[in-house]
């Protein structure tokens, strides 16, 4: 893995060098009495070509440890990846045709200077084409750099499955959220209104339906507001059914009242809408510490972990499980501050499907007994949280597949990735706390998650001795 500040560095020298140091060294007096020719050149002209010649070369190793290494982040890295290539296949050959013009006139006139240009001119567009092509295919990437300034420097990992990141930002628009499921918008913009909030814009999708930006006019309280459609429910009785578990859910979740638990403030239902307000977060979440060369050092991701930890004890015990745990439902704020957002949520969104046996989460981090449809309780959370802390320390899944299908059935049954033949690092105590929250039958894993939260904090200590 490259170190990009370093590597750009380094280009911008060697293309700086390519460029001034050849025709700069020939002018020089002592180049006229070099006493290597080659090609029939002159002196001058042979130390010119020597030198262009090296740097070009330097180049190309630069720009192919570049592409071969540079790590694929989804953003300014996977750009700057596929750009490298193109863009020095150009510099290449504006620097050869200038080297040619200058010391191979000899060569341009044999190959006659109307084939010459035509050739050189087929090259450009050719290169040209390439280029933008590339620009196009990858210009989502460089949306992401741009539009995520906390992550520009991070990684959100090639590879890896897409998920929801209900990210919430008042400096950034008063705020933004990402997704990767589609979910329909209404046709004729958002409502002005939803209960008692006023409406102010759409911030994105979330997993249960379009995020609003909304204010609470009695308090001046910005709040976010995640939706769900129930005009999309054709069946009355489903439709109950969805309506009644939508405001259980809310209820349940409603009552957790933790620092590091996303607070909701509010549920109700406007015009077939089910709402849900909840406070607004400034910060970035774990999905851009997830991989390589972004992973946080251990003194300050165990903390964290132990925390999310803490936290999911505490709702477990007021009996709501989560489902969902990833690195996009964990934030980490401006403040400094871990919260965990979406309890409850995966399981009102799921609950207005029509399919029965349905398997609620992201498939990445489900638990064996999520992908069995059997009945969950906290244990399936910290089998969740296991695999994120595993991507956390490694920058990659604790199990991975080419389709859905071969992923839940590696979940299910095939023993998950060694964290030290990854990371050789990692002190054996982690490993074992690891293979503990992630066995496959609950049974054997942490009773609690404040068990886990302890191992972790247990940990950190003897790496602190």
């Amino acid at each position: 893995m490259i170190n990009a500040p370093s590597w750009t560095l380094q280009y911008v020298l060697v293309a700086f060098v390519a460029l001034f140091a050849g025709p700069g060294l020939s002018k020089l007096p002592e180049a006229q009495s070099f006493p290597l020719t080659l090609f029939g050149l002159t002196g001058f002209q042979t130390l010119h070509l020597i030198v262009e010649g090296t740097s070009l070369v330097a180049l190309c190793l630069l720009s192919l440890r570049a592409f071969r290494q540079m790590p694929d982040n989804g953003r300014g890295f996977s750009f700057l990846r596929q750009l490298v290539l193109p863009v020095t296949i150009l510099f290449i050959l504006i620097v050869m045709d200038k080297a040619l013009h200058i010391d191979g006139l000899s060569l341009v006139d044999r190959v006659g200077p109307t084939r010459y240009t035509l050739t050189y001119a087929a090259a450009l567009m050719l290169i040209g084409f390439w280029i933008t092509a590339t620009w196009l295919l990858h210009l989502d990437a460089l949306h992401r750099f741009f539009a995520n300034p906390a992550g520009s420097s991070r990684r959100e990992e090639p590879g890896a499955p897409a998920d929801d990141t209900d990210e919430i930002d008042l400096e950034r628009e008063r705020g933004r959220s990402d997704t990767a499921a589609h979910i329909p918008t209404t046709q004729n913009g958002p409502p002005s209104t939803l209960g008692r909030y006023k409406v102010l814009k759409e911030l994105g999708r979330g997993s249960m339906g379009v995020v609003y930006l909304g204010k609470d006019p009695t308090i001046q309280r910005f709040v976010a507001i995640k939706t769900m459609r129930f005009d999309e429910i054709d069946d009355r009785d489903k439709l109950q059914e969805v309506k009644a578990r939508f405001f259980q859910e809310a209820e349940s979740t409603g009552r957790l009242s933790h620092p590091n638990i996303v607070t909701i403030f509010d549920a109700g239902e406007e015009d077939d809408l089910g709402y849900i307000a909840m406070e607004v977060l400034q910060g970035t979440t774990l999905k851009q510490w997830s991989r390589k060369p972004n992973l946080l050092p251990l003194e300050k991701l165990l903390p964290i972990l132990a925390t999310v930890a803490e936290a999911m004890d505490y709702a477990h015990q007021q009996g709501v499980v989560h489902r969902d745990i990833k690195p996009a439902n964990i934030m980490l704020t401006t403040d400094g501050i871990v919260k965990i957002m979406d309890f409850g949520i995966a399981k009102m969104a799921t609950s207005s499907k029509t399919q029965t046996n349905i398997v609620l989460g992201t498939p990445t981090y489900m638990s064996p007994e999520q992908i069995a449809g059997k009945k969950v309780d906290g244990r399936s959370d910290i089998f969740s949280l296991a695999v994120v802390m595993f991507e956390l320390l490694t920058g990659r899944p604790p199990f991975t597949a080419d389709n859905v299908s071969a992923l839940l059935f590696a979940i299910a049954h095939t023993p998950h990735l060694s964290a030290k033949a990854i990371r050789p690092d990692l002190p054996p105590t982690l490993k074992n706390i690891l293979d503990r929250a992630l066995h496959k039958d609950p049974v054997h894993r942490y009773r609690r998650a404040g068990e886990f939260a302890m191992e972790l904090r247990s940990c950190l200590e003897e790496l602190a001795a």
